[in-house]
């Protein structure tokens, strides 16, 4: 059973919706034998056809050979009951999201084919434990998460229920890795692996909004064109839609027994209350109504740039800045100091670091956000008190424009918006990895193969510094005392070991 499944065995598909013809056309392009089913009349046989067109889509593209179409399609049969999949060595269902109907299924799926069978479900928010707990044999029931399109994404998230065979795991990630697929081991837990640590990518950003830090255009632009994102979290839920997006948020929230480092949004509550949900309704976070414009990010003003600066300290993070200065032609001093920027009219610039610039009575602090890549980032944000003097924001802004940047000055925040974001998906990475939930490696090609993350958040947070990621944490921790904040133990303990190899 540790073996990848014959490509003369037959694979079974419950389930023709979208998802169920994307895992279909996986599995017969992979050589195998594939019979699809599902309960309504005809569709099974109209999947049949659509799969048949997408091929054809393929030959024509130049990515199929014709031989290899006319081969694919005589492996392809509609089956009109359940008893034609009782030679099928895999099942996998994509049906609807219901457990009551998906243990149904399974129950009925035992009946009809062998014991040796592997039986699948593709459920993205239901229990892989629940749903396979009332079988006779539940060693041998995995999930198998594909991600939509499942032809194209590579990744699949291979999920052990509590009751899951190694044997009967390990064979379906071998069948996988065959497929041509990349696939990672997950435990049985909410959200499995990405739709568990991507929720601050949008709860942050969400919560950004809530407090007036910054509007959601110039929030996406920030995390795009500072944070390496491919989409902002705004322009993301629009396309996935609102609806679907905070079912899964809630979804996990609820599952975790409403752990704050999981609460949803009220405004985007507010958004599905009012039907607000994105693509798909005409008008969600923004207006998709025709020739609507979708609105500029804030971006400040050309300002003049200062000649000379003096860099107090490592700028940890983003010590990258300092060449990039003295290659704009900025004149730069270096001095001891704690970590700190100042510019020739007093005011100091800092690393976001959790901290608020109206903490500082005696001094003009302007945080700036992390950026993934200082040199190749095309925007950074800004972040002052109210009521700062504007020739000493001017200043900073000057600074960051002669770099070739674009500025966007936004409200003063705790952690500003990439900050914030990395440092809880790092989070929630190390305490998935402490939990047993998957390995650091497998976890950090989820979040980069599953929702295109420029970078695995603890790939990332090794980058800057597990300790200047938790010291943020505890920063935002102390300012907003409900428990979201506060670094896993796991996160602490990389930053103490970090601490410790440097020692040596």
């Amino acid at each position: 059973m540790d073996e990848a499944i014959g490509r003369d065995r037959t694979v079974a598909v419950v389930g023709t919706g979208t998802m169920g013809q994307g895992i279909a056309q996986v599995a017969l392009v992979a050589g195998h034998p594939v019979r699809l089913y599902d309960s309504a009349p005809g569709r099974a046989a109209e999947a049949v056809a659509a799969i048949g067109a997408r091929l054809d889509r393929l030959v024509e593209k130049g990515r199929m050979a014709a031989a290899d179409r006319g081969a694919a399609a005589g492996r392809l049969h509609a089956a009109e009951d359940l008893a034609e999949l009782a030679d099928a060595a895999l099942v996998v269902e994509a049906i609807v999201e219901d457990l009551e109907v998906k243990q149904r299924l399974f129950a009925d799926l035992e009946k009809t084919v062998g014991d040796d069978a592997l039986l699948a479900t593709n459920t993205s928010s239901l229990s892989v434990t629940a749903i396979g707990g009332r079988l006779r044999l539940p060693g041998r029931f995995v999930g198998l998460h594909f991600f939509n399109p499942a032809p194209l994404l590579p990744l699949v998230e291979v999920v052990r229920g509590f009751a899951t065979d190694e044997t009967a795991a390990t064979r379906a990630y071998e069948t996988v890795l065959a497929w041509g697929k990349t696939p990672v081991r997950c435990a049985d837990t909410p959200g499995f692996i990405v739709n568990r640590i991507a929720r601050p990518f949008y709860a942050e950003a969400f919560r950004v909004y809530e407090e007036g830090g910054a509007d959601p255009a110039t929030i996406d632009a920030v995390l795009r064109e500072c944070g390496g994102f491919r989409m902002g979290p705004f322009e993301l839920t629009d396309l996935i839609g609102q609806d679907v997006n905070e079912a899964v948020t809630r979804s996990v929230w609820d599952s975790f027994f409403q752990d704050p480092k999981f609460t949803p949004s009220l405004a985007q509550r507010r958004l599905v209350e009012s039907g607000r949900l994105g693509r798909k309704s005409g008008h969600g976070w923004f207006s998709y109504a025709e020739g609507a414009e979708r609105p500029a990010p804030r971006t400040e003003a050309p300002a003049k740039a200062p000649e000379r600066i003096t860099v107090r300290g490592d700028l940890g993070p983003a010590e990258a800045l300092v060449g990039l200065f003295e290659e704009a032609g900025i004149t730069v001093r270096r001095k001891r100091g704690d970590g700190l920027v100042e510019l020739p009219g007093g005011v100091k610039l800092a690393l976001v670091d959790g901290e608020s610039s109206f903490e500082y009575h005696q001094e003009e602090i302007v945080y700036f956000d992390l950026a993934l890549d200082y040199a190749a980032a095309s925007r950074i944000a800004l972040s002052a008190r109210e009521g700062i003097a504007p020739d000493a924001l001017a200043e900073a802004v000057g600074l960051f424009q002669a770099l070739g940047k674009q500025v966007s000055v936004i409200g003063d925040v705790p952690g500003m918006i990439v900050g914030r974001t990395v440092a809880m998906l790092a989070d929630l990475a190390a305490d998935a990895v402490d939990r047993g939930v998957a390995t650091a490696e497998d976890i950090d090609t989820a979040m980069r193969l599953g929702v295109n993350y420029p970078a695995g958040p603890l790939e990332w947070a090794a980058k800057v510094d597990h300790r200047w990621v938790c010291a943020l944490l505890r920063q935002l921790h102390e300012r907003y005392p409900t428990g979201r904040y506060a670094p896993a133990v796991g996160l602490v303990r990389r930053g103490y070991t970090e601490e410790a190899e440097e020692l040596r």
